[in-house]
């Protein structure tokens, strides 16, 4: 089907907000693309460390939640022992009975138990995920794996959906910007050919038109040996849009974080504490010196196809690396200090200090670009965000299914 035969459609949702789209011309404006600009924000000691003002909100932030912990952590916890503070600790965390209500809603999906478990990390790097908070899920049907190439297609043929990476850009919302700037496009990974500051994200990102889910290194580049690999560049409104479409919807993050665990209570990683048990790979994420080279001592260079590496306890694959995951959440910074103790849904509206005029939703799991030498948010209990009108070559998604269908 040829671009000027196909339908056009916005999907479910409002759209974005004059201030937002900026975001989708990230290196063509002064807004950086929201998930761009969050990788070298988590860099250890990088570019988080040289901007003053975010550096001091974030030590404020912290004492608070330092403060909230010791508060809420167990009743009278100034009278317990470490261990027994432990201890009280692990008696909280339970999982439901793992026997599934019926089949699953499709073959490809499986039955998340639901239970009460302890969300986000202790690890100081990462404020916006703390305090850690007792939460409870209900059960539900979940997406063994992200949604491929495959999938995808399938939903364009049968609906003729475009996404907003291939929707022409209306000059009113860019004045100024040179018409030939304007095409259709998204972000592509650019990687230099020589080692880097890593609080400059804009030397490995770039935006270039014709980029899309079909053309995911831009045009020349296509999908046809990919069925199999996530679905990358879409906007948020393109995955509610097929969340629609397949009768399912995307999971909110505390539901993502309780299935990543696989019913492990606090573990660093989806699969345990131990970063390569017994010297096996677990996860597709960045190897070498980032951002010039990934050895692919994993496997993989870049994005790799879905279920590469073992499930976890639930039996998802891939809920770390890879690529990022959309989830139904606003993301706010300080969402933890107010989050409600049963089946959590996210704020009423984004606030992200580092661009407060740009709506984010979150996204979990992090991608083949996380490197325990650059940003290690590929581990379970911290969290991403992402401008709701921009695509990126290293976000995806999965969705879920209520129990109750």
């Amino acid at each position: 089907m040829s671009k000027a035969t196909k339908t056009k459609s916005k999907g479910p949702g409002k759209g974005p907000s004059e201030r937002s789209r900026t975001s989708r011309l990230g290196l063509l404006m002064p807004v950086v693309v929201g998930t761009a600009v969050f990788a070298y924000l988590a860099f250890r000691g990088g570019g988080l460390a040289e901007d003053r003002e975010q550096r001091a909100q974030d030590e404020r932030l912290t004492a608070f939640f330092e403060a909230e912990r010791a508060r809420t952590e167990t009743p009278k916890a100034s009278t317990l022992s470490p261990q027994a503070r432990s201890e009280a600790r692990r008696s909280a965390h339970r999982v439901n009975d793992t026997s599934p209500p019926g089949p699953p809603p499709d073959e490809g999906m499986v039955w998340i138990p639901g239970g009460t478990f302890w969300m986000g990390t202790d690890d100081g790097q990462f404020p916006d995920a703390q305090p850690v908070h007792l939460v409870t899920v209900d059960g539900f049907w979940m997406d063994k794996t992200e949604v491929t190439n495959a999938q995808f297609q399938a939903f364009v043929d049968a609906t003729g959906y475009v996404t907003v990476a291939e929707r022409p850009i209306d000059p009113a919302d860019y004045p100024g910007i040179a018409p030939e700037d304007l095409s259709p496009g998204s972000i592509v990974f650019n990687p230099p050919d020589h080692p880097v500051r890593l609080d400059d994200a804009l030397q490995w990102w770039a935006w270039k038109p014709g980029t899309d889910w079909k053309h995911p290194e831009g045009p020349g580049s296509g999908i046809a040996d990919r069925m199999d690999h996530p679905v990358i560049h879409l906007a948020f409104e393109d995955v509610l849009a097929y969340a629609e479409w397949a009768g399912k919807r995307l999971p909110t993050e505390a539901e993502w974080e309780f299935a990543a665990r696989g019913g492990l209570d606090r573990a660093t990683y989806t699969w345990g504490d131990e970063r390569h048990p017994d010297g096996q790979p677990m996860v597709n994420n960045w190897q070498g010196q980032f951002p010039v080279e990934d050895t692919a001592e994993d496997g993989f260079a870049g994005i790799a196809p879905v279920a590469q590496f073992p499930p976890n306890g639930f039996g998802l694959f891939d809920m770390a690396g890879n690529v990022w995951e959309w989830c139904a959440d606003w993301y706010r910074h300080d969402y933890y200090r107010t989050s409600p103790e049963r089946n959590p849904t996210g704020p009423d509206e984004s606030f992200d200090p580092m661009e407060p005029g740009v709506p984010k939703r979150v996204q979990r799991g992090g991608s083949f670009m996380c490197s325990d030498l650059y940003c290690v948010r590929y581990r379970v209990g911290t969290r991403g965000k992402g401008a709701i009108d921009t695509g990126n070559p290293h976000v995806g998604f999965r969705c879920v299914v209520a129990a109750s269908r």
